[in-house]
């Protein structure tokens, strides 16, 4: 069964009024899946509190924008961690070139378009790839 890696911030955590808070009905998308989940982020020390991703209710994976995720090497560091391969993942971003780089490496990837919070077609990328 494949994992599927979440975007962290403008994915799976998004900014309020209140604050960052995790998106409730992608939460909802992602729990009709009984796939393992992955939070991916750049996120430093100082970042990961402000966003709240000491509180996800699913693993957080961060190399504390060291490199980045548009960078090939943030996947291939992140798939060696978990002991998976390209083949086993599919992953959602919100960054354009982070997309091409998580690609690049052989892992089925999907911009997610956070301004329009499409999750019909987010549901649909999850459903043809898993």
């Amino acid at each position: 069964m494949k994992t599927i890696l979440v975007d962290a911030v403008d994915g799976f955590v998004v900014e309020t009024e209140n604050g960052f808070e995790i998106f409730a009905e992608m939460r909802d998308l992602l729990e009709t899946y009984p796939n393992r989940k992955i939070i991916l982020t750049g996120a430093n020390d100082e970042q990961y509190k402000k966003f709240g991703l000491d509180k996800m209710p699913y693993e957080v994976f961060t190399l504390k924008h060291d490199p980045e995720k548009t960078d090939p090497k943030y996947y291939e560091t992140m798939l060696a961690h978990f002991g998976l391969s390209a083949a086993d993942v599919v992953y959602f971003e919100h960054n354009p070139e982070a997309v091409k780089r998580a690609a690049s490496i052989g892992i089925k990837s999907y911009y997610y378009d956070h301004k329009k919070k499409d999750l019909v077609a987010l549901r649909a990328f999850l459903d043809e790839n898993l």
